[in-house]
């Protein structure tokens, strides 16, 4: 039976999603930006909380853990690099590890580089992925804690998935992201398509999430170093992926 996704807006520009598995009559959060939000979402579906499943520490995706947790007696998942870091954290999850949501198989993959022991869910049952703050539409997490090299190499595990996956990340970022992605790839006609369906998107006030595997590695910058265009641009024509994404990295930080 397929999951069910549902998607709202929260605080200034994050995203909420609360996943549920009609069968077992389970239901996540992915994250907790505000609890009022996801309480009140949770009402106009008729679901009751039974889970919550951090990717990272930062405010913005833990504050609402206490007080959700309170009313619904949920279970708090987080990766077991981040425990210290995560308010009520009932189950530590290390990288790669596997389990069950409802009848749904749900693999953890650490993708440190935004924080260190930030973790992404993989549904591959349903070929849908929440991926936190480590990869956004058309870009992808600043990096805060870790290194260029593996912010590289978490952007890496992601595009090995099969490129049908659906990418549901953190924040509204799309529009803003794409004139940067312009600047630097600018003759891309697959990224020219996508802008103008964004613009398109969020004029009339409409998410540009999920994104895809394959519409990323063929429009975000940060999955392109391989790219003629982009390193001709940069004037890093042959050098290693590692070094230019951390050079498109560093050029968005300023930009």
């Amino acid at each position: 039976m397929a999951l069910e996704i549902f998607q709202f807006p929260c605080l200034d520009d994050n995203y909420g999603y609360l996943i549920h598995d009609n069968l077992l009559d389970q239901t996540a959060t992915i994250d907790t930006p505000d609890a009022d939000a996801i309480t009140l979402a949770l009402d106009q579906k008729g679901w009751q909380l039974t889970h919550i499943f951090n990717t990272h520490h930062h405010s913005d995706h833990v504050d609402g853990n206490l007080e959700l947790k309170d009313k619904a007696n949920c279970k708090v998942v987080g990766s077991k690099r981040d425990q210290d870091r995560i308010p009520g954290i009932d189950i530590c999850i290390s990288d790669n590890e596997e389990f069950l949501f409802g009848e749904h198989r749900i693999i953890v993959q650490e993708t440190s580089g935004h924080t260190i022991g930030h973790i992404v869910y993989h549904l591959v049952d349903q070929q849908i992925a929440f991926v936190g703050d480590t990869l956004f539409s058309l870009g992808c997490g600043r990096i805060f804690e870790g290194s260029p090299d593996q912010m590289w190499g978490s952007l890496q595990k992601i595009m090995q998935w099969p490129d049908d996956t659906k990418l549901y990340c953190s924040h509204e970022y799309t529009q803003s992201n794409s004139v940067f992605a312009l600047s630097i790839e600018p003759e891309n006609k697959q990224l020219q398509e996508r802008v103008v369906e964004v613009n398109h998107l969020r004029a009339q006030g409409l998410a540009t999430i999920p994104t895809t595997v394959r519409l990323e590695k063929a429009t975000n910058p940060f999955l392109r170093p391989d790219s003629q265009e982009i390193q001709q641009n940069l004037k890093m024509l042959g050098k290693p992926s590692n070094q230019i994404f951390a050079k498109i990295r560093e050029l968005k930080d300023s930009f």
